[in-house]
Order: structure tokens, then C-alpha cells, then sequence
């Protein structure tokens, strides 16, 4: 793992930073209670060095004299001596410290003061970090952090270390942990003390504020908190649009993708983010879309590829599916580079206005892994150095290594009890907070795992999804697998609640038009729902999404255009992505001038679209494919910031005359005639032949 020493903000200076190390004091009060106190003094002075991750260590140092205080705690008990160093004519910083409460976890403001609480059932030792804004400026300059050192006997209560500090800005405080614990690696521990860690509760995380931006590559990221902001105001005419299940059309899309390019025509200051959505409302009205489900949009790390020099260092993760924190919004979709605050802020208003035009918002939620990627190359920001044991499934019979279930070197141990609250608490706070209608759940078959990862007939973490009373109007999705091998298509555990990613429809559909023999009996059973998979207890046709094309794989164009992948880009030799996509080029691999070819292509374009249109179920279609958006035949384009990915609004402009307008009206056609958005699955199969 690559460390350095890093700026604590990318886009701001950081501020002149204390260090306090203190000897908490005994109490045998109740340690949940937040009454005992004491003052803590400090006048410091540091080398100017920021705080480093991995094993720099911490990358200050002090000088000073000693000075010793000793403060009364409000039971009239006296504290321990405080001690720490001292320059002469030192600048003084006072806080008043409380043992705190367990809960909640995370951040909070209580009555005196500002709470902070974190689970580690197998730590030895927490410190909380914080960075707090230079009084009576407006920016941070280099220096270090403030560490409070939490005494078991104190701040703890079960698992959870907690304190609560009486005088800390109610806002634009930077906070993370360094935690230490058994260095047992067969026992499945991976505590290192080094390393400043994310609270996973954070609601704000704070780092590089551009996409993108090179010269901050390897910004770290920071919890933070805003108590100061008024409540965010949703209108009092506001209501969701509540749509049936049966009734959506889904559009899947990236909220960077779809507006970063030049050729959206909006000011650079809010190309790719929140706000750039709103702008292009009207698009997703004229092509007839109610809901929108957009690519991971918690933060992420988009130079998670270039941390060290490998095979796939050119690349910049786009569809954001390698979580950092399960809470916070991306703050570098928010405009002009607003930072956590704005982008919280700015989420919200897209929110509104997507309502405000009967759009519903889904979001894609990635639960089975995070961006901590495995034991031979880890990037430890979070998870994994608070308690690894607990949050990720490790093998004890193989040395404690991590097992990986999803393809990416780690799995979130779903079903364990912190992991599972951790999950549901996350999905409530983005249904109360932000107000999204609902999750498609990466694959979600890793949820339904074990902690040994075995499979389970009613995983826990979905059961309780499911009958979750905060949860009940959200639309619940799954991509029922996963890349162990657990493919759960029809068969997935869903208290007649859950939805599925259809992979079989996808892939019926697929063979029928390009023309394999003996498909039609197959093609007539997913075009009438799928009651072979979905017919069971209280299910629907609505539960399963329809789909030719998602974001993984082949666009729409390129599934008529290329009978192979071509992912030499990706820099993996081209054994990424998958091979079997049921394509056919029509005759000619790849681009070509062949009028006869390309308006054959066409044709299938809409004989796919049409047959997805007319299938009971609930349509999903990607963004770019209303104009025919392709990516040269690479099926696996997670890597790349370009017009590979990104929404070509000029090519848009030049097929609406055709293209667009026939992707247009199908949409509008099913919306306005029931037949194809039964309650119940038909009684009677239809054949249905493709459109000409």
C-alpha cells in the first residue's frame, strides 16, 4: 500500500492543529452517563506536518514544558492530573469532556455537547481525531490533529468507546479514529494505530472536492458533521410520487455521466453533479421515464485504481461501486466544488425537483463489499482497521484471509447483528433524510450469506428489509446474485416484498431477436412476466425488472454491433467483462459505413426496446440508449471518464427525429394502456412477434 504524507483538505488549507494527549481519569459512575467532566487546557506547538494514513504514523511533533490541571467534576469528585506539553506563551484552547453515550452511533448533538460513539468489540484502544477550524479564519492551514485518547473505564459501555466534548464547532469539525487492537492476522484482526480511520456513521465525508482532480490523488477523506444548517426545505405542497410498482418505467443512470460533457450545454460549474440533473428533468419527461435509478452516489474514491503502479492505474472509477462510507452523499457531485455540506444540500434539491416532476429516485446501494479492497494490496480507511472480524467474513481455517464473494477481495459480513443495523440504519437515513424510494442492492446475494458465508434459506439482513416499517414504501431491489456463484434469479428470499434483476429475461429476450432457434416459447413466457419464476405465494409480475441492457455489459448499440468485447482499454488483457452476451453485429464487427448494416441495427435497437416495453413487469432501460450511445464494444467501462461513459447530448439531438422519438412513444404507449401492466400474471400466454 502506497502511503504519504496528505493534506486533511484538498481544496482548503488545514488548520493550525493541537495535539492533546491526556490521562483520562477513573470513574466508577454509570459509563453511559454524560456527567462526569473535566476541563482540558492546552497551549501546543507542532512541526507543520499533516496527518498521515497508513504507516507514516502521525506525522507531527511537539515541544514544550509540562503543565498539570485538575478539575472537580460536577459529583464534586477530583479528576486525574491532566498532562500535557506546553510552549511558552501558548495559545490556550479549553474543552469540557463528559464520558458521553453509546447512543446513537456517530456523530450527535446533545444537550452539552457534541457526542461521539463507535462499535469495536475487539479494540484495545480509540482515539478520536479531530481538526477544528481556525478560529477567525476562514481556512485551515498545515498542521496536525487534536488526539483525545478514550479510557475503557470511562468511555466505553459493551462495545461501543464514546465521549462527548462540550465546546466543538457545531460544524466544519474534521474527526476520525485510530483504534488498536489484537495483531492476531489468522485470528482474522488487522487493528493498525497508524492509521486515522472513518467513523462508518459519519453523515458528512470530507476530502478531494473536484472529480477527478490529479493533484489531490491521494487526499485523504475525513468524517464531519453539520449541526449549524437550517432543516432543508421540501416545500409544504411536497409529496412523493408514490408510484405503483407495476406503473414504473426505471432509467438507469449515472449522475456524473449524464450531464459532464460539453455537449450538455450547462454551465462547467455544475456539469456532472446533483444540480446538473435537475437541468435535464425536462429530457427524462420528454422521453417518458417516472424513475430514475442512479449508480452508487455514497462516496467513493474514483483514483482507487491508481494508489499503486498496476495494470489498471490509467483508470478513474466512474460508476462509483466501491463504497468509502454507507451514509454520506458524494460530495464531488456536488456543484463548484461545494464540499459535504453543499452536496448533502444539493442531493436534496434534485430529490425535490425529480418529485416535483413524478419522477421516483433509486438508488443503487453497494453492501457486499467496500473500497478496502484485500488482504494482498488493502487500503485501510475504515472497516477494516475498526474491526475487521466483525465487518468483513473472514476464513479462520485458511489463516483468517478475507473471503471474497464479490469479486472485489472483501465481503461485508452482512448478517452479523452490527453489520446488519449498520445496513438498515444507512437505508433509513436515505429515506428520511434525502427521501429516495427506494434501493436495487448490488449483488444481493452476498446478503443473503452467513458470517461463514454459506448460504441461508431467510438471511436475517433481508427479512428485516423487508418487514422494516420505515422501509415499507420504498421499492426493494435485488440483483439476485453474486460472484460466488450464488444465482438466486427466481428464487430469491423476498417476504413478497422483494423485486429481481431479471437475468433471464435479459438473456431470452436477447437470443429471440438476434434469432437462436427455439427461443419462442421462452420469449412468450418472459414477455407475459415470468410466472415460472415469480409466480409464488403473493408475488407479481412486478417483481421482476425487465431488462436488455444495464450498465455492466454491452449498450444497446453495441449488442447489434459487436458479436465480442473489446476491453483492451481496461487494461486486464481483456479477461474482464463478461463473454457471454448473446450479441450479434448484424454482419460487421463493429463501426462501419454500410447504410444497409447500420438500418438493420436500428431495427433491432427497437425491436429490443418494443419488446421490453410490452412485457408485464417493470421496464428498466439505460441512459444513452434512447440514442443509440455506445462504448466501441467494451462491456465492462468502469473505468473510464470519457465519452465512453459519458451522455452524448449531441448525438442525442441528431436522432430525434427517429430514433428518439420511437423510444419516446413506446414509453408513452405502455403508460396509457393497462394491458401491459397487469396486477396478475395472464392466464393465457401471447405471443408477441418483434417489431419490423
Amino acid at each position: 500500500m502506497l502511503h504519504q504524507s496528505l493534506p486533511l483538505l484538498c481544496d482548503s488549507k488545514i488548520a493550525d492543529s493541537i495535539l492533546l494527549s491526556v490521562s483520562h481519569f477513573s470513574n466508577n459512575n454509570n459509563n453511559n452517563s454524560i456527567g462526569s467532566s473535566r476541563v482540558l487546557d492546552v497551549g501546543l506547538k507542532f512541526s507543520k506536518q499533516s496527518s498521515g494514513g497508513g504507516s507514516s504514523g502521525r506525522g507531527f511533533s511537539s515541544k514544550a514544558g509540562v503543565k498539570t490541571t485538575t478539575t472537580p467534576n460536577v459529583y464534586g469528585r477530583r479528576a486525574q492530573e491532566s498532562v500535557v506539553e506546553q510552549e511558552e506563551a501558548p495559545q490556550k484552547l479549553g474543552f469540557k469532556t463528559f464520558p458521553g453515550q453509546a447512543f446513537p452511533f456517530g456523530v450527535s448533538q446533545v444537550e452539552n455537547g457534541i457526542n461521539f460513539a463507535i462499535f469495536s468489540q475487539h479494540a484495545t484502544a480509540v482515539t478520536l481525531c479531530l481538526s477544528l477550524p481556525h478560529r477567525g479564519k476562514s481556512e485551515r492551514t498545515d498542521g496536525g490533529m487534536i488526539e483525545v485518547a478514550l479510557d475503557p473505564k470511562v468511555n466505553k459501555t459493551g462495545d461501543i468507546w464514546h465521549i462527548c466534548i462540550e465546546d466543538l464547532p457545531r460544524d466544519d469539525v474534521l474527526y476520525g479514529y485510530r483504534i488498536d487492537g489484537p495483531r492476531d492476522w489468522r485470528q482474522g484482526h488487522r487493528f493498525d494505530s497508524s492509521i486515522m480511520l472513518i467513523d462508518p456513521y459519519a453523515k458528512l465525508v470530507e476530502g478531494r472536492r473536484f472529480f477527478g482532480d490529479a493533484s489531490r490523488k491521494l487526499s485523504k477523506f475525513y468524517g464531519t458533521y453539520d449541526f449549524d444548517s437550517l432543516p432543508f426545505d421540501w416545500g409544504d405542497d411536497y409529496k412523493p410520487p408514490n408510484i405503483p410498482e407495476k406503473d414504473l418505467v426505471i432509467y438507469e443512470m449515472n449522475v456524473r455521466a449524464f450531464t459532464v460533457d460539453k455537449s450538455s450545454g450547462l454551465d462547467p460549474s455544475i456539469r456532472g453533479s446533483y444540480l446538473g440533473v435537475i437541468e435535464k428533468i425536462p429530457h427524462l419527461l420528454e422521453l417518458g421515464v417516472n424513475a430514475v435509478e442512479l449508480l452508487p452516489v455514497f462516496e467513493f474514491d474514483e483514483f482507487e485504481f491508481q494508489r499503486r503502479p498496476n495494470p489498471r492505474d490509467h483508470m478513474i472509477n466512474t460508476w462509483g461501486y466501491s463504497t468509502i462510507n454507507f451514509f454520506a452523499p458524494m460530495n464531488r457531485y456536488a456543484s463548484r466544488g461545494g464540499g459535504p455540506r453543499n452536496a448533502s444540500r444539493e442531493f436534496k434539491e434534485m430529490v425535490k425537483a425529480l418529485h416535483g416532476a413524478g419522477i421516483e429516485v433509486i438508488l443503487d446501494v453497494v453492501f457486499n463489499h467496500s473500497n478496502e479492497a484485500d488482504d494482498k494490496n488493502p487500503f485501510t480507511t475504515s472497516f477494516r482497521g475498526i474491526d475487521n472480524k466483525v465487518y468483513y467474513m473472514v476464513d479462520l481455517s485458511n489463516n483468517g484471509q478475507l473471503l471474497n464473494f464479490s469479486g472485489c477481495g472483501n465481503t461485508l459480513n452482512c448478517n452479523h447483528p452490527v453489520v446488519m443495523e449498520l445496513i438498515l440504519d444507512s437505508l433509513r437515513h436515505w429515506v428520511i433524510e434525502y427521501h429516495v424510494d427506494g434501493f436495487r442492492f448490488d449483488l444481493a446475494s452476498v446478503l443473503c450469506r452467513g458470517t461463514d458465508g454459506s448460504p441461508l434459506d431467510a438471511p436475517p439482513i433481508i427479512r428485516a428489509i423487508a418487514k422494516d416499517s420505515i422501509l415499507s414504501r420504498c421499492k426493494i431491489i435485488a440483483e439476485p446474485w453474486d460472484c460466488g456463484g450464488l444465482y438466486l434469479v427466481g428464487n430469491f428470499p423476498n417476504w413478497d416484498r422483494w423485486a429481481e434483476w431479471n437475468g433471464k429475461y435479459r438473456d431470452d429476450i436477447r437470443k429471440f431477436i438476434k434469432g437462436d432457434s427455439g427461443m419462442k416459447g421462452s420469449f412468450a413466457t418472459r414477455v407475459a412476466g415470468s410466472a415460472d419464476l415469480y409466480r409464488a405465494n403473493k408475488r407479481k409480475p412486478c417483481h421482476s425488472v425487465n431488462f436488455v441492457i444495464a450498465h455492466d455489459g454491452f449498450t444497446l448499440r453495441d449488442l447489434v454491433s459487436y458479436n465480442f468485447k473489446h476491453n483492451d482499454a481496461n487494461g486486464e488483457g481483456g479477461n474482464d467483462g463478461c463473454n457471454d452476451n448473446f450479441s450479434w453485429n448484424c454482419g460487421f464487427e463493429g463501426e462501419t459505413d454500410d447504410h444497409n448494416i447500420k438500418a438493420l441495427r436500428f431495427r433491432q435497437m427497437k425491436n429490443f426496446h418494443l419488446a421490453l416495453m410490452i412485457s408485464q413487469g417493470t421496464p428498466m432501460m439505460l441512459m444513452g440508449d434512447e440514442y443509440g450511445h455506445t462504448r466501441y464494444g467494451n462491456n465492462n467501462s468502469y473505468g473510464h471518464d470519457t465519452s465512453i461513459n459519458n451522455f452524448q447530448w449531441g448525438l442525442l439531438d441528431a436522432e430525434k427525429s427517429s430514433h428518439f422519438r420511437f423510444f419516446s412513444e413506446v414509453i408513452k404507449f405502455r403508460q396509457t394502456h393497462g394491458v401491459f401492466t397487469h396486477d396478475n400474471f395472464l392466464s393465457e400466454v401471447i405471443c408477441f412477434s418483434p417489431a419490423t
